[in-house]
């Protein structure tokens, strides 16, 4: 993994080489995380976890200028954070009015309808994700590793560079607060001690 950590800085310093030599070094593990994500949305979702890797992948090290990473856990963090503003950005397309907004495709031929997936609604989630990263930007930050990134609470409390206890501490307080945050009023979310 020193590999992805001397590439990173390369493609920092304008190494035009870099991000080919990045790929194949995270992309495997990408691919992964995007499908972990990809299978918990709703059914109907049209996004293939190559197009999100190859979408994410061109917003961290396509632009003029990349971001400056402080090792592979920034890097994947960041690349986390890239995939929660894709699907987001597909999720608001599909909601608008030239999209569809909120009508569906039926097929008629079916009588019964299609058993439900996960009833997500990631906009709201991601409305919610915004107002806990203004109040709590660790938290926050934990629960982009955790969902959209699919990384354990381990894996993420050592990208956040936190105790494992701390995380759980963050993880349990972060899932509540967010769930009151969607389902309830604002004002109904707990307050931090």
């Amino acid at each position: 993994m020193a590999d992805v950590t001397q590439i990173l800085s390369a493609i920092e310093a304008g190494d035009p080489r870099a991000a080919a030599e990045l790929l194949p070094l995270v992309y495997a593990e990408l691919r992964k995380l995007a499908g972990a994500r990809l299978a918990a949305e709703a059914p109907g979702q049209t996004l293939q976890p190559t197009a999100l890797v190859h979408e994410a992948y061109l917003r961290l090290v396509g632009g003029a200028q990349p971001d400056g990473w402080n090792g592979r856990g920034h890097f994947f963090a960041a690349a986390a954070e890239a995939m929660r503003r894709i699907l987001v950005d597909v999720a608001r397309r599909k909601q608008s009015l030239k999209g569809g907004g909120g009508r569906r495709r039926e097929d008629l031929d079916r009588a019964a309808p299609a058993v439900g997936g996960p009833d997500l609604d990631l906009l709201a989630l991601d409305e919610a994700l915004a107002r806990l990263e203004q109040r709590d930007p660790r938290k926050a930050q934990l629960v982009q590793l955790r969902f959209f990134a699919g990384l354990t609470v381990e894996q993420a409390a050592r990208a956040l560079g936190i105790a494992t206890s701390t995380a759980d501490e963050d993880w349990a307080y972060a899932r509540s607060w967010l769930r009151l945050a969607i389902t309830g009023s604002p004002a109904d979310a707990p307050e931090e001690k």
